[in-house]
């Protein structure tokens, strides 16, 4: 490191002072400056991400592949997640896609161990797959919409978890993020399958971290508020202006990339002291009273 220079510099026996200006010195490689010891980087570490095939899994896999974390990259829709998996792989990063149902118990306990053969372990889990679930309690279709909801949205996440398990507690620093919503931390009219699903994310997450905790594996969840995504593509433009203008203090909808960086900050090996976190990505949504 190159050493600080004195211009015109005086020690005043007296004061004990310095008089002079002092010129500060450059070190010639910036790494070995670093002030602190926490690692930002994620790059090597083997994550796991379902619903990779489209908007928020989509942009928490191209994001952590920008980051440098070899990526397995889980969807149901095995066409679009090859367009991920190419693009991706084009960009000269480290990818594999595997075609998962997250309902399916036997094709989870055949994929995970595959993606830990494939990349020699497994570092990072992000439980994001799912699907819309609403209706009237008293509609026809409610027993099954409740069972499609609890499947997907939950306990499809603590079996990937289990899954993973040996290979997390294997890791360096295992990370478990597992997609909630601001449903999980309010309620909406008609859509209690997917509320109470949401909420029991929240719940396993919180239990998931205590268990864990002596285990240098840390479980959080990030509750996205209105996104940008296949889910609410169909809700017409006017009236996600209108909404957002009411409900959300930023007046917008997400774009999935902002919830990926929300994702990312809880799996980066210096967040290994936040566990049990259910983190509002929401846009102010959660706080905003009028």
């Amino acid at each position: 490191m190159t050493e600080p220079r004195w211009n015109g510099a005086r020690y005043d026996e007296g004061t004990g002072n310095v008089n002079g200006a002092m010129e500060i010195g450059f070190c010639d490689n910036p790494l070995s400056m670093r002030l602190t010891k926490l690692s930002r980087s994620i790059e090597g570490k083997v994550a796991i991400v379902t619903g990779a095939a489209s908007g928020m899994g989509r942009a928490t896999a191209a994001l952590f592949a920008d980051e440098g974390a070899k990526v397995a990259a889980l969807d149901i829709n095995a066409e679009p997640l090859e367009a991920v998996v190419h693009e991706i792989a084009d960009a000269g990063y480290p990818v594999k896609g595997w075609t998962l149902n997250v309902a399916d118990l036997d094709a989870i306990n055949q994929v995970i161990p595959e993606v830990a053969a494939h990349f020699g372990g497994i570092d990072i889990v992000v439980n994001n797959a799912g699907i819309g679930a609403g209706g009237p309690v008293d509609g026809d279709e409610y027993e099954a919409t409740w069972r499609r909801a609890f499947d997907v949205l939950l306990t499809a996440h603590v079996r990937i978890v289990r899954a993973a398990l040996p290979y997390l507690r294997q890791s360096s620093g295992g990370r478990i993020v597992n997609i909630a919503s601001t449903e999980g931390l309010g309620a909406t009219k008609r859509s209690s399958p997917y509320t109470a699903a949401k909420h029991g994310v929240i719940g396993l997450t919180r239990s998931l971290a205590v268990e864990f905790g002596t285990e240098n594996i840390t479980v959080n969840c990030v509750c996205p508020g209105p996104v940008h995504t296949g889910l609410t593509e169909s809700i017409p433009e006017a009236d996600k202006r209108e909404f957002a203008r009411r409900r959300v203090a930023l007046r917008r909808y997400a774009d999935p990339e902002e919830v990926a960086h929300a994702t990312l900050s809880l799996v980066l090996p210096a967040a290994q002291y936040i566990t049990g976190v259910a983190l509002p990505v929401d846009g102010g949504l959660t706080i905003r009273n009028a």
